[in-house]
């Protein structure tokens, strides 16, 4: 019987059985997908070298500026995908010789609860632990319209044989933003839908309008307010038609819809833990309703983002196998979002310190920075700063 397994090998599940199995317990772990889970294998990572990609093209576009002359430029979408994978593949090997050096035993199996103290595999193995930790993390969540099937999620980015000409890309949060930038910079013809009225929901009033005002000076179409209603083939690519009666014309469709919590077949049912909203429903040490279940990041759907998952199975081990009982801390953690222009803030925002009744002063400053000075970019920088006001 080991002392822990965990079910789910991405960074919060790594980092929790390491952590155990550096205690001196024993400790499984099942993925049956790829070590490293979202953020190493279809998330972060790779996202983020196709953002060093995509910005080439305003590098060599502001160069001309400063005095360079670049004859011709050309981008081998094949080129730059064989070397991502390459670099994912290396951290993947990275991930798991730390599992293996940690002393944790990993089953390349799908995994899903049998009892109180049991875990079966996919190949009918069932295994027994004193605790199970569930770090399943997150999928995309496609919204309903006839042809969705036709659609690729955020995931299927990273398989793509090729660089579409025109994508059309539905949704306005992290990813969606994220996406129309990589696929603009990498040369292709990019149309943003929203059924919403801004981009980037939750994020401060001036970060939104600037965001979007970076999107549409770099020739991004941005369509708020407007609803996919099908895609269809067409003998081009696709036809995706609009709430409002507008038809376009593209290559892809990416729903970057938003993401929900892996359950499925888990076995969830079988111990009747509780579920809120489609999430694993934890208490503040990260423990279910059955005493010795266990779930953190993006399963528990509380602030969905590496570091905090992190963190999480930090708390987890320190709680259940350090005699330290550790409430992880979601409040003012810093988020980024990789657009053009690129977002860091922690906080509140404007909006919601005027929901809470809070009393602030604001600080904020826009200026072009010297770099697009000479290069002719027209790219701004906002700086904004909300300062509570003391008590007299």
């Amino acid at each position: 019987m080991y002392d822990l397994f965990v079910i789910g090998a991405g960074s919060g599940g790594v980092r929790s059985a390491r952590l155990a199995a550096a205690e001196g317990f024993s400790v499984g772990i099942a993925e049956s997908s790829r070590v490293g889970g979202t953020c190493v294998i279809r998330g972060c990572v790779p996202k983020k070298l196709m953002v060093h990609a995509a910005e080439f093209s305003q590098y060599f576009s502001d160069s001309e500026g400063y005095g360079w002359t670049i004859k011709e430029q050309h981008f081998n979408w094949q080129q730059m995908v064989a070397a991502r994978d390459k670099e994912i593949d290396r951290l993947e090997a990275a991930y798991k010789k730390n599992l293996e050096n940690s002393g944790v035993e990993i089953y390349k199996n799908f995994a899903k609860l049998k009892g109180l103290n049991e875990i079966e595999l996919d190949n009918q193995k069932v295994i027994k632990a004193k605790h199970i930790l569930l770090a399943t993390g997150g999928k995309p969540n496609k919204p309903r319209f006839r042809g969705v099937h036709l659609t690729k999620s955020s995931d299927d980015i990273f398989m793509m044989n090729d660089l579409p000409k025109k994508i059309v890309i539905y949704g306005a949060g992290y990813i969606a933003c994220e996406f129309a930038s990589i696929f603009k910079g990498l040369g292709a013809d990019v149309t943003l839908v929203y059924r919403g009225e801004v981009l980037l929901r939750g994020f401060d009033n001036d970060i939104q309008s600037m965001v979007r005002q970076g999107l549409e000076d770099k020739g991004i179409k941005v369509l708020l307010k407007s609803q996919i209603e099908s895609v269809t083939k067409n003998l081009e690519g696709f036809t995706v038609a609009l709430g409002d009666k507008r038809q376009l014309i593209t290559d892809e469709v990416i729903c970057a819809t938003g993401r929900t919590p892996n359950i499925e077949y888990l076995g969830l049912e079988k111990l009747g833990i509780n579920l809120k909203k489609g999430a694993v429903l934890v208490d503040e040490y990260q423990k279910t309703n059955i005493s010795n279940v266990y779930a953190i990041g993006d399963v528990t759907d509380r602030l969905n983002l590496t570091p905090v998952a992190i963190r999480d199975g930090i708390a987890f081990v320190n709680t259940v196998f350090k005699n330290k009982p550790t409430v992880p801390d979601h409040h003012l953690v810093p988020k980024a979002v990789f657009t053009k222009p690129e977002v860091g803030t922690v906080g509140m925002s404007e909006r919601d310190a005027v929901s809470e009744g809070i009393n602030f002063l604001v600080f904020k400053t826009e200026f072009k920075p010297m770099k697009n000075q000479l290069s002719g970019n027209p790219q701004k920088t906002l700086m904004k700063m909300l300062i509570k006001k003391m008590q007299s």
